[in-house]
């Protein structure tokens, strides 16, 4: 009996699903089942062929130098102390009202995602800072943290954004275009996480009563702390807008912003810099296994014709394609509470890419839902790596953050719906380049 190519396609991922949940790290699973999977549709020399030249091409490639150069201007601004800057700010400006102390660090977590591209810097960075601050004043921790683990999420899709990168490398779809599209759904975001808290310390009041009092002089002082997160994000962000230089450029030219703006501020020293290009690599070298998996696995998906296949089977359904992208939507919120973004987008966009592309909707557009739907699941249980990883550092039970993530995910939810009903939010910036 001959097994068609779309069923040993089936097949191949539903075995990679199996490693990856026997904790067999992502990039390395992805080679494995995409290597024997081409071996067996193609023969043993085909495969050897993929196997020695994929790793290279990929990761000799001159766009993928756009991860490592942002991923250590990140690192840099969080190990320089821009975090407690940022929080400082926000805190004198509106940390005297009501849950002002959770508003402020809500809006640091949106700054500070403006400049480090990935969620964990923001969390664990102004969670050493505001939890303490919040307990100070009474605040209800779980909600303080739920509200914090939330927050952090905004990293991962105000650009520069890692993830962002990442969906472009899979589909050749412009990085310049993706970071304009992450504005708007990141600051309608962090509006509704504003929008929420309030809602939530209206109807219980003692969970976050009001901090410190400032003075106005002492508010518009402290806005002069936040002068090297608008310079830089202004210089990456405008340079890359405006075409003056590419992304790839836009990353060399913000890590080495950082670094002069970090030697002006008299942060940095052998030290931090020494850990700054460690904790570099490190990140850098996973991102980059993961994707280097992802396009062995994608050519063995793509000799089995199974997204063609399923993109065709999708699209000759009668169905409304709002219908099936709600089906897709449950499936990267499942997906996003047991893996991280980067797995989780290696993993399925390039099955679901061609599906999307078949129901017509725009592939930037996607890119950004694609992001804020896996966001989603690092703050839902069981996983929840964000609530985990703050649980981890500040003793407060993850089973106590997650009675209050619910909310935050809601507001999620909604900002989602409303960027799929009206997708110019996402697509207006783009369309001006």
């Amino acid at each position: 009996m001959t097994i068609s190519p779309q069923i040993i396609g089936l097949i191949g991922i539903l075995v990679l699903l199996v490693l990856i949940f026997s904790r067999v790290r992502v990039g390395l699973a992805m080679a494995f089942i995409g290597f024997i999977g081409f071996w067996y549709l193609c023969g043993l020399e085909p495969a050897l062929k993929i196997l020695a030249t994929v790793p290279y091409t990929t990761l000799a490639s001159y766009h993928m130098s756009v991860i490592p150069l942002f991923v250590f201007m990140g690192v840099v601004i969080a190990n320089m102390g821009i975090g407690e800057d940022l929080y400082y700010t926000a805190n004198t400006l509106i940390g005297q009202v009501r849950c002002g102390l959770s508003l402020a660090t809500t809006l640091a977590c949106a700054l500070f995602g403006a400049i480090t591209s990935s969620s964990l810097p923001a969390l664990v960075t102004l969670g050493k800072i505001a939890l303490p601050e919040m307990k100070k004043y009474n605040y209800s921790l779980p909600m303080a943290s739920a509200s914090l683990a939330s927050a952090g999420t905004l990293g991962a899709l105000i650009p520069p954004s890692q993830g962002l990168i990442l969906y472009s490398v899979l589909t050749q779809q412009s990085i310049g275009k993706l970071f304009m599209a992450g504005l708007g759904p990141g600051v309608l975001m962090t509006i509704l996480f504003l929008i929420t808290l309030v809602i939530l310390t209206w109807i219980k009041p003692d969970i976050a009563p009001p901090g410190p009092k400032t003075s106005f002089k002492q508010k518009v002082v402290s806005i002069r702390h936040t002068w090297s997160v608008v310079v830089l994000f202004l210089l990456v962000i405008g340079g890359i807008y405006g075409g003056i230089f590419t992304p790839t450029e836009g990353g060399a030219i913000g890590a080495f912003g950082a670094i002069v703006i970090s030697a002006i501020m008299k942060r940095i020293n052998r030290n931090n810099l020494y850990a700054s290009l460690m904790e570099s690599v490190r990140t850098s070298g996973m991102v980059l296994t993961l994707i280097m998996g992802g396009f062995l696995l994608g050519k063995f998906v793509a000799v089995s014709k199974l997204p063609f296949e399923l993109a065709g089977f999708i699209a000759g359904l009668d169905l409304n394609r709002f219908v099936i992208f709600a089906v897709i939507i449950v499936i990267y919120i499942i997906l996003g509470m047991f893996m991280d973004i980067f797995g989780a987008i290696v993993l399925t966009v390039p099955i679901l890419f061609p599906v999307i592309i078949a129901l017509g909707f725009d592939p930037i557009w996607y890119g950004v839902v694609t992001v804020m739907l896996i966001e989603i699941g690092l703050v839902t249980p069981p996983i929840g790596l964000n609530v985990f990883t703050l649980s981890g550092f500040t003793g407060i039970p993850a089973g106590d953050m997650f009675k209050y993530v619910w909310p935050f995910v809601a507001a999620m939810v909604v900002c989602i719906i409303i960027i799929t009903i009206w997708p110019q939010i996402a697509l207006f910036i783009p369309s001006t380049m």
